[in-house]
């Protein structure tokens, strides 16, 4: 006849009763503390103002803050005239993707809004975003009609 030795049956009664009292020991689910490993990531997107070649001044800002972009009034047709002035400040600004941004247009002295800004207000997604916005001078001298 085959017997077990003795110190086996020991060694699987000890560890099934500490399994036991592991068991019987440890708290409920209900009253562990609860952790939370979520991690949240904001993803930002440009926003871009483009002013127009209108001939015309002025600026364009958002709300939240971020673009402050402003277009000098340029006449073509004056004696030896420079080419047109680059837009100066912040054309250009990341925002979180879902921030509604609302952009005002603002005509320098002696030129008007002629179009835009189009869109006034959007929600920011990954991707492209751009609004429009076109200044013309107030002598009827404009290259863009809307």
């Amino acid at each position: 006849m085959h017997t077990r030795p003795v110190w086996r049956s020991f060694v699987v009664a000890a560890a099934a009763l500490a399994t036991v009292t592991a068991i019987s020991t440890a708290a409920p689910v209900s009253a562990r503390a609860a952790t939370s490993t979520t991690t949240t990531t904001t993803t930002q997107s440009h926003v871009t103002a483009w002013t127009s070649d209108g001939w015309g001044g002025g600026t364009v800002v958002s709300h939240p803050a971020g673009i402050n972009c402003h277009q000098s009034e340029w006449n073509p047709y004056e004696e030896e005239a420079a080419p047109q002035p680059d837009t100066s400040g912040t054309c250009d600004a990341l925002f979180p993707v879902g921030t509604v941004v609302t952009f005002t247009a603002t005509p320098d002295p002696g030129s008007n809004v002629n179009y835009g800004p189009d869109p006034a207000s959007l929600t920011v997604r990954a991707g492209y975003n751009a609004t429009y916005v076109v200044f013309c001078p107030n002598d009827n001298l404009c290259s863009a009609w809307y």
